[in-house]
């Protein structure tokens, strides 16, 4: 009995003092690298080799490979086109408030509606683009689905130009600058450097969107505005009357 008891009170003992080793090992191996939540081990598929990979996949979306690598490159698509509006909106807004008669964001397809100044209608427009985008998505899902299958030259010779460094990454002619064409290292950093910004991007976006609902102003009329009076002027304060600090003496 007192035998018994021994080994049972060793066994417990042993699995007392093992426990804590194994519960360090996991925070050791989840903070080996940057993860959004610090201490928290990134789920296994999110290995840390995808550009912007912070393990962050809560609802475990991601976890069928398929899946995973269409929202990265969704990902990468919406990063791009959002850094572009965003670029586009800042440069007219700032053009705008400079006098050089830039419409803003929001007003822009009114203007181009109601002055009639484009040389070409707008239905003669949007089929060209129709053609043009259908092309160019329509070949890249084809490389989507079989990477480096587009720039064989076999659209007139010009799709050599499509073949790049992997898929999403296009450079060739896509490229001029050649930042897909350097050191290994670089080029991930690149790649980090371009989903981050645009992440940002994507939110800023939104809050363009956003502040625009709310107080019907650009983002840099928004920015003055706030610069002018910084403490009645806030996202907080949208469409609302805050009373200055002299109405309660």
């Amino acid at each position: 009995m007192a035998a018994s008891m021994l080994r049972s009170s060793v066994g417990k003992a042993g699995v007392c003092r093992t426990a804590p080793k194994a519960r360090s090992v996991r925070v050791a191996a989840a903070v080996d690298r940057p993860v959004w939540f610090p201490g928290n081990a990134p789920p296994p598929y999110l290995n840390g080799e995808l550009a912007g990979d912070y393990g962050f996949d809560p609802l475990r979306l991601s976890s069928d490979d398929q899946t995973r690598k269409w929202f990265v490159h969704a990902e990468l698509m919406n990063a791009r086109w959002a850094m572009l509006g965003v670029a586009g909106i800042l440069f007219t807004s700032i053009g705008r408030r400079a006098g050089a008669g830039f419409p803003d964001w929001y007003d822009a397809g009114k203007v181009y509606l109601d002055n009639g100044s484009s040389p070409i209608p707008l239905a003669t427009l949007t089929i060209i683009e129709l053609i043009l985008f259908g092309f160019v998505e329509t070949k890249r899902l084809y490389d989507f689905r079989n990477p480096g299958s587009q720039g064989d030259g076999s659209f007139l010779g010009i799709t050599d130009g499509f073949k790049g460094k992997e898929n999403g990454y296009p450079g060739g002619l896509f490229d001029p600058l050649g930042f897909s064409r350097g050191d290994a290292e670089q080029y991930k950093q690149y790649k980090i450097k371009e989903i981050k910004n645009g992440r940002l991007a994507m939110i800023a976006f939104v809050g363009f969107i956003a502040q625009h609902h709310a107080t019907g102003k650009s983002p840099i009329d928004n920015l003055f505005d706030h610069l002018a009076d910084p403490y009645h002027n806030t996202f907080a304060t949208n469409g609302v009357s805050v009373p200055h600090f002299t109405e309660f003496q």
